[in-house]
C-alpha cells in the first residue's frame, strides 16, 4: 500500500479517520494529561507521576459517589433514605415491629411507638439507640431521637 504518490483510495477509512482526528487535535488547544517540564530552551518533556497517588487514578465508587452526592446538596435526603430502609436492620425486627419513624429532619429523628409500653422502652433504650446510629450511619447524622406514644382518640366530641 504505497501512498507516496497521492493516492488515498487504498487506504483504508479508519486510519483517515484516525489521521484527521490527529490533526484536529493538533490544531486545537490540546493539552496532555501529564504533567511537563520545558528544560533550558529545549522541548517539553513529559514528567509522569509513578507509583505516587494522582488525581488520574481510578477513584472507590463509594468517594465519587460521596463527592457527587455532596456537591449536589443530596446528602440529607441521602441520609433520611439510609435511615428508612435500614429501620429494621437498625433498630432490630422486635422493636421496628412496634414503632415507626414518624418524621427525619437531621439531625432529629421523631419516632412513634404502638404502646406506651413501647415507647417507655425505647425512651430507656435512647442512648444505646444513639451510640448504634452513630456506628452505623456516622457521626451527625441522628443527634436526637424523641419518641412519641401512641396516637389516642380525641374525646373533645360525644
Amino acid at each position: 500500500m504505497s501512498t507516496e504518490s497521492g493516492d488515498l483510495s487504498a487506504v483504508p477509512a479508519a486510519a483517515l479517520e484516525a489521521l484527521d482526528r490527529i490533526r484536529r487535535m493538533a490544531d486545537s488547544d490540546f493539552r496532555p494529561l501529564f504533567r511537563s517540564t520545558r528544560t533550558r530552551g529545549g522541548p517539553v518533556e513529559p514528567v509522569y507521576t509513578g507509583s505516587k497517588a494522582d488525581p488520574r487514578d481510578p477513584q472507590p465508587l463509594r468517594a465519587g459517589l460521596g463527592r457527587i452526592a455532596r456537591e449536589h446538596g443530596w446528602s440529607t435526603s441521602l441520609e433520611v433514605g439510609t435511615v428508612l430502609g435500614r429501620w429494621p436492620e437498625l433498630v432490630g425486627p422486635d422493636v421496628a415491629a412496634h414503632c415507626t419513624v414518624e418524621k427525619f429532619e437531621p439531625p432529629v429523628l421523631v419516632v412513634r411507638a404502638s404502646s406506651t409500653t413501647w415507647a417507655t422502652q425505647l425512651r430507656i433504650m435512647t442512648t444505646l439507640l444513639l451510640d448504634r446510629f452513630e456506628r452505623e450511619l456516622g457521626s451527625r447524622v441522628v443527634e436526637e431521637l424523641t419518641v412519641l406514644g401512641p396516637t389516642q382518640r380525641s374525646w373533645k366530641r360525644g
